[in-house]
């Protein structure tokens, strides 16, 4: 049986989730979610995704996927059970919550704004894929082919350090008569 302060803190986070989603006025993945949750109030995995899971089921929040990645956004009934339940966040939380959001936020979309990965076809055959992606919307991307993993490498972290180049090098080459 769950004490009265268990149901509190579950109480709590979810609330969190939801004025935090909120504030994104948009989708997030979740984990970069969990990022920013975590940095505000110190929850291990595995209870975020059970209360994520609770409020997707609850339709509260809702998950759909966008190239490939799974994405959640605050719905209709997860605005209106804020507006009930916002006073169950106490207002440390929320202060802390509106101080840490800003700067986790950019650093999540600073971080998710290149993105590089390979996979392997076969032993000697791998696909790399490489993209900016600006408000979660891909707006560059380039698929190719190494026939060794080291050399599949060597293109990940080369788009990863010098995608600020390569790109307008690539916008160029394309634009050109």
């Amino acid at each position: 049986m769950k004490s009265n302060s268990d149901n509190n803190a579950l109480a709590e986070n979810k609330v969190l989730i939801l004025y935090l989603l909120e504030q994104i006025n948009g989708d997030i993945k979740q984990d970069d979610l969990y990022k920013i949750v975590s940095s505000i109030n110190n929850v291990n995995y595995f209870y975020f995704k059970e209360i994520l899971t609770d409020l997707i089921d609850s339709k509260l929040v809702g998950i759909y996927t966008k190239d490939n990645e799974p994405l959640i956004k605050i719905t209709s009934e997860g605005n209106n059970a804020l507006s009930l339940t916002n006073d169950i966040l106490p207002g440390i939380l929320k202060l802390k919550a509106d101080n840490v959001f800003k700067q986790e936020l950019s650093n999540i979309e600073e971080a998710s704004s290149v993105i590089a990965e390979f996979t392997p076809k076969s032993e000697n055959d791998y696909t790399i894929k490489c993209k900016i992606v600006e408000n979660n919307e891909t707006i560059f991307e380039v698929k190719t082919y190494a026939g060794s993993r080291e050399r599949a490498k060597r293109i990940v972290a080369n788009w990863n350090k010098n995608a600020q180049d390569i790109y307008p090098s690539i916008l160029n080459l394309l634009l050109k008569d």
